[in-house]
């Protein structure tokens, strides 16, 4: 079993930045590959990053790309999202999910594929 507690969530406005930190237990977390996704009112939730186990092979959706930054530091069990340059379509709840890994160093697109989620996180960037 895997508990996942996203934090770092809030109001900030167009053009600020946030960090949303994920805090991991439970398991052994640098064999899990994680990942970032949103949902916004009345939309699907889509991966935002995602990351191997080994935080070497990453993802970024279009939206996002060369805005936000995923990370983190298996030593800490704590995965993080760097958001830059927010914009109110930025505006939706954050999870942070764990899919338990088989060895290889990939990361995972579809939220079928994640096996623990966190409880989210509210991002509202205001105009």
């Amino acid at each position: 079993q895997v508990q996942l507690v996203e934090s770092g969530g809030g109001l900030v406005q167009a053009g600020g930045s946030l960090r949303l930190s994920c805090a991991a237990s439970g398991r052994t977390f640098s064999s899990e590959a994680m990942g970032w996704f949103r949902q916004a009112p009345g939309k699907e939730r889509v991966v935002v990053a995602a990351i191997s186990r080994t935080g070497g092979r990453s993802y970024y959706a279009d939206s996002v790309k060369g805005r936000f930054a995923i990370s983190r530091d298996n030593a800490k069990n704590t995965m993080y999202l760097q958001m830059n340059s927010l914009s109110p379509e930025d505006t939706a709840v954050y999870y942070c999910a764990a899919a338990i890994g088989f060895g290889s160093d990939t990361y995972y697109l579809s939220s079928a594929q994640y096996d623990y989620w966190g409880q989210g996180t509210q991002v509202t960037v205001s105009s």
